[in-house]
């Protein structure tokens, strides 16, 4: 029978490096590990021997206790672990007898997860590092890339593109921070049996089950019960739909300053093959900021299964067990795209500097109102009035479509505060920016140490 891809994550979302981590070969290969490893820890305590130890490191491989093999022996037994420490016995020969002593199912299947939940943290934090490094450059390139700000979707004061840049980066600094912070917490394993007694492994039970998971580069809970408590998943979920939201939030704005009428940023285009439309040839769309914004709307919808995957009875039971097989490869194998497609968008990003100061001059000088009003303030008169004074002036430069510092130069008010030259100057742009730069270059110098801790 010819297999179908059916999941979008087979045959178009996800590296194949990533998706490797939640296979069925790669939960496979971790799960050998963990059997591996408790086998060593019995060998450390003098219960195992170490002839029989090499040769179940020499058998716990999975070119030779096979996904497959384990899979017939499932159709049989219905139970994918017994499954497993049969498949491995087959292999072992007289050593297989030591073969998941003292260990119930899952002490191997939470530990081998918590494996895969570290790899891909590993990998989520690699392309994370690379997309700071991304934003703060071109935070550095655009310091003084002049601007308009927008609030309520309208015109505000200058900004620069730099330093939205360095509000984008800072919040990905701060997801980097943590995901570090909080690693330790997510990436533990379990090894106490059935209900968290550790009444199988024996009286050295704690150290057991310190041995294999330290050996395994684990983190060791206090106290469990059959399983690694959920709240460890919520964070590690919670975590990526954040980053998820800061990527959106990146691509959002792209995507709304590459509209039309804008066109002051967006997504490079190849100019030569690339198509925007298959009938309205002059489109070049923002498709690659858009494609991963829809994807981190998925990565964020696994974080109420993920909620309720924490709600177990008494010491265990399954529920959660089929769901979580969906919720963490599929949330962060599609955040690791997300990741790769904001970090591909910002690399090609193309900044229309000279749109900028267009839109910025079709305001007709309006965005220099709080300028001009701070001006009149600062030559004795009182906030309220010159605020009075600018909205009226305001609402007759848009009624009458006049640039603002005309009308302003008729004020008695202003004319007798401001000389021409004053006048001009208070109306220039770049002279309302503020700290903008000295907080771009703080922001960067800061990001730049961040990702250059080796964690």
């Amino acid at each position: 029978m010819i297999v179908m891809p059916f999941s979008p994550l087979d045959y178009r979302y996800g590296s194949e490096e990533f998706k490797s981590v939640w296979t069925e070969e790669g939960r496979h290969k971790r799960q050998l590990d963990v059997e591996r490893a408790l086998i060593w820890a019995h060998m450390k305590l003098g219960k195992v021997s170490k002839e029989d130890y090499l040769v179940i490191e020499a058998i716990a491989k999975p070119e030779i206790v096979t996904a497959k093999r384990v899979k017939e022996i499932e159709d049989e037994t219905k139970h994918d672990i017994m499954a497993l420490t049969k498949a491995m016995s087959e292999k072992a020969g007289d050593s297989g007898w030591c073969i998941h002593l003292g260990a119930t199912s899952n002490d191997i299947v939470d530990t081998a997860v918590a494996l895969q939940i570290k790899d891909s943290i590993n990998l989520l934090r690699k392309r994370l590092v690379s997309l700071i490094e991304v934003c703060a450059n071109l935070s550095l390139k655009h310091k003084s890339t002049v601007m308009l700000g927008r609030t309520h979707g309208q015109a505000a004061v200058p900004i620069t593109f730099g330093l939205k840049v360095a509000v984008w980066t800072d919040e990905l600094v701060r997801q980097l921070n943590r995901i570090d912070q909080s690693k330790e917490r997510i990436c533990v394993g379990k090894f106490l049996g059935a209900v968290g007694t550790g009444a199988a492994q024996g009286e050295n039970a704690r150290e057991l089950q310190r041995l294999v998971l330290t050996h395994l580069g684990l983190g060791v809970p206090l106290v469990t019960t059959q399983v690694v408590g959920r709240d460890r998943y919520t964070e590690f979920m919670s975590w990526m739909c954040n980053v998820s939201t800061s990527c959106e939030k990146i691509l959002q704005e792209i995507r709304n300053l590459q509209r039309t009428e804008i066109g002051e940023v967006g997504e490079g285009f190849d100019i030569k093959k690339q198509v925007g439309s298959s009938t309205m040839a002059h489109k070049r769309n923002p498709i690659m900021s858009e494609n991963a914004c829809g994807l981190a709307r998925i990565v964020r919808s696994f974080m109420m299964p993920t909620w309720e995957n924490a709600l177990l009875w008494h010491e265990r039971d399954l529920a959660n067990s089929s769901s979580e097989r969906f919720t963490l490869s599929h949330a962060s194998t599609l955040l690791d795209d997300v990741l790769r497609k904001t970090t591909i968008v910002l690399t090609n990003l193309w900044v229309d500097k000279d749109r900028m100061i267009e839109n910025i001059n079709s305001q007709k000088g309006l965005v220099m109102a709080e300028k001009v009003m701070l001006a009149l303030v600062e030559k004795g008169v009182t906030r309220e009035d010159s605020h009075e004074v600018l909205r009226e002036a305001s609402m007759e430069s848009i009624s009458k479509n006049e640039e603002l510092i005309d009308i302003c130069a008729r004020n008695p008010t202003v004319a007798t505060k401001l000389t021409a030259a004053e006048l001009e100057e208070v109306f220039e742009p770049k002279n309302h920016l503020g700290v903008s730069i000295e907080l771009v270059e703080e922001c960067v110098t800061k990001a730049m140490k961040e990702i250059s801790k080796q964690i």
